[in-house]
C-alpha cells in the first residue's frame, strides 16, 4: 500500500454541528460532499469516538459549515482538537439555530447546509451519516474554500487522530519504536533497574542502548541473572 496516494485524494475542510437537549456539539471534518441532487443529499464520516456522534443519533439532523480559506488556526483548534463533552465550542462562535434546532456555524465560514439524517452506515472506525438537505445559505459568495491541501500546505496543519485520513507518519511510527525499546526494565531477582539512558558502562554497554540490543549473554551487574529474568517498567 503506497500512502503517498491517500494525499492525492481531494477534500474541503468543515465545520459538522448538532445539538440534542440543549447540547450543543461540533468538530472539523475533511469528509462531507453532496451524493444526490434531487432531492439534494449530503454525506459526512464521523469518528466513532467523536462525541458529536451520539448527538447527531439522538437528533437526527446536522450542519456542514465550509470554512473559508483564511479562516484562522483558532477556529480550526477550537472544533477540531477539543471535545464537546467537555468544552463549550460555541461560546465564542457565531452561529445560528437551523430549523431542525441544531447549531449552524457562520463564524468564518462561507456557506452552509442543514440536513435531516435519512440514512446511518457504521463501518469499522467510523459512522457515515447520509442526510436530505433542510435548509442552507451562502454567506460569501466571493470566498474561497479552505481545502485540506492547502490547510497541510500553507497553514502546515495536522490531520487529529479521530480523522478518517489520519495516518501515523514514518517518523511517529520510528519515535514510538524508539519510545518502546528505551524503556527501563527491573531485574526480577535482586530489583536492579536498568537504565537505556545510562547503559552499563562498567560491563562494556554505551549510555542510549536500548534493553532489545543488549547481548544475549548481557548479564544483571548486580545478582547475574540473564535477560530473560528482567520485566520492562
Amino acid at each position: 500500500m503506497n500512502i503517498e496516494a491517500f494525499f492525492k485524494i481531494t477534500y474541503g475542510l468543515y465545520i459538522i454541528s448538532s445539538a440534542f437537549d440543549d447540547k450543543l456539539s461540533g468538530y472539523v471534518a475533511n469528509t462531507a460532499f453532496q451524493v444526490t441532487a434531487d432531492p439534494p443529499r449530503f454525506a459526512i464520516s464521523c469518528s466513532k469516538n467523536n462525541y458529536t456522534v451520539d448527538i447527531i443519533r439522538q437528533s437526527k439532523a446536522f450542519a456542514v459549515s465550509i470554512l473559508k480559506q483564511d479562516c484562522s488556526r483558532e477556529i480550526i483548534g477550537r472544533f477540531g482538537y477539543h471535545s464537546s463533552a467537555d468544552t463549550d465550542k460555541f461560546k465564542d462562535t457565531k452561529y445560528i439555530t437551523g430549523r431542525t434546532g441544531v447549531p449552524i456555524v457562520t463564524d468564518e465560514c462561507i456557506a452552509w447546509f442543514e440536513c435531516e439524517v435519512e440514512q446511518e452506515i457504521t463501518l469499522d472506525t467510523h459512522v457515515i451519516f447520509i442526510g436530505r438537505l433542510v435548509e442552507n445559505e451562502l454567506l460569501d459568495k466571493d470566498g474561497d474554500p479552505l481545502t485540506y491541501a492547502w490547510y497541510h500546505a500553507v497553514k502546515k496543519g495536522v490531520a487529529p487522530k479521530n480523522a478518517p485520513t489520519y495516518i501515523k507518519k514514518e517518523e511517529e511510527k520510528k519515535q514510538e519504536e524508539k519510545d518502546k525499546q528505551m524503556d527501563t526494565y527491573t531485574c526480577d531477582l535482586c530489583g536492579y533497574e536498568y537504565d537505556p539512558e545510562e547503559g552499563d558502562p562498567d560491563n562494556g554497554i554505551p549510555p542510549g542502548t536500548p534493553f532489545e540490543d543488549l547481548p544475549d549473554d548481557w548479564a544483571c551487574p548486580i545478582c547475574g541473572a540473564g535477560k530473560e529474568d528482567f520485566t520492562r517498567n
